[in-house]
């Protein structure tokens, strides 16, 4: 199935969107950078010494969402946890800077806000190091979590469950939510993490990248026949009206219950970093979606804000005028 997506139809979508609210419901981190070069090669190990010369931080996971979200000219209500440190507060300081109105839990005694910390030298990332703790919340955050999460989402276009698996979407949440949403007809897209998918069952849109969908799936995705199989079975046996597969630089595939298939080309014409490149497709088709786009046409509204993404390094967010130039080049 090919569906063509106008720059003009784009530009009216994402006006469409403008002011609409979403929910963003999921696991917040701090990204942080720590850029420099490299001259030698430790004498302790085979290891290159970086010359650390700036460092930088942003919100990623669910927060990343939502600041793609605010960047695409929506109102992102961001809901997680994080703890009372350092970072945490980082992130609520970013967070604002960013215009996204946060409610974000104070964890449980003990549990840190997870931070990725990656060292980078002439542009190009040499190690990555985790500070986390990814045990399920406890019942109380959880119950809070749906109790806040219940009051907001009446005056949302749409949701958003970023699962990066740090404890806080639990099965419980997942439940209340979609079905809370699925009430007052409000789509919930879920990025999912977990290789059962059916936890996220209730959902309207899942957006697994090819391993996720291997992994979900029990294939080995190697050619179309056996993508296409993928795909029949995500809407199938999962129970999920659609699926957005995204396949790196070969771009995405849609697919919808009684649909043919619709297979999306990359516009990306350059790869930097691909860090975050989820996020912002998810968030993408949240805006789209809230602004009364098709699937389909949200789909590739997604694929071309990934395309500019991946062309920046680090953790980013794309605008509606850079995803519009995306579309005309892409013509």
């Amino acid at each position: 199935m090919s569906v063509h997506l106008t720059a003009e139809r784009a530009a009216k979508l994402l006006r469409s969107a403008h002011r609409r609210r979403i929910l963003v419901v999921g696991d917040v981190m701090l990204d942080e950078f720590l850029w420099g070069s490299v001259a030698r090669i430790s004498p302790e190990a085979p290891v290159p010494v970086v010359t650390v010369e700036r460092q930088s931080f942003h919100v990623g996971g669910a927060g990343n969402v939502a600041a793609n979200a605010q960047a695409l000219g929506c109102e992102a209500l961001l809901l997680g946890v994080v703890s009372e440190d350092e970072a945490g507060r980082r992130i609520r300081d970013t967070l604002a800077l960013a215009g996204v109105r946060d409610i974000l839990l104070a964890a449980e005694p003990q549990r840190p806000t997870t931070v990725k910390t990656r060292i980078l030298a002439h542009h190009q990332q040499v190690v990555r190091a985790d500070k986390e703790w990814t045990r399920p919340v406890d019942e109380l955050t959880e119950a809070r979590l749906v109790a806040v999460a219940r009051r907001e989402l009446a005056s949302c276009g749409a949701i958003v469950i970023s699962d990066y698996r740090k404890g806080v979407v639990t099965p419980g949440l997942v439940r209340a939510l979609t079905s809370s949403a699925r009430r007052r007809g409000i789509p919930v897209l879920v990025d999912p993490k977990v290789r059962d998918l059916s936890v996220y069952r209730g959902a309207s849109v899942v957006t697994p990248n090819l391993p996720e969908t291997e992994h979900a799936t029990g294939l080995t995705i190697v050619d179309e026949a056996s993508l296409a199989e993928a795909g029949r079975r995500l809407v199938g046996q999962d129970g999920f009206p659609a699926a957005l597969v995204t396949r790196g630089e070969d771009g995405m595939s849609l697919f919808e219950r009684s649909r043919r298939p619709m297979h999306i080309r990359s516009v990306a014409r350059e790869v930097f970093d691909v860090t975050g490149a989820g996020d912002t497709v998810i968030a993408t088709l949240a805006v789209a979606l809230a602004g009364g786009a098709r699937l389909s046409e949200a789909a590739m509204l997604a694929n071309a804000a990934a395309g500019v993404v991946v062309a920046k390094l680090g953790t980013a967010q794309a605008s509606p005028e850079e995803v519009l130039c995306a579309i005309e080049a892409a013509r």
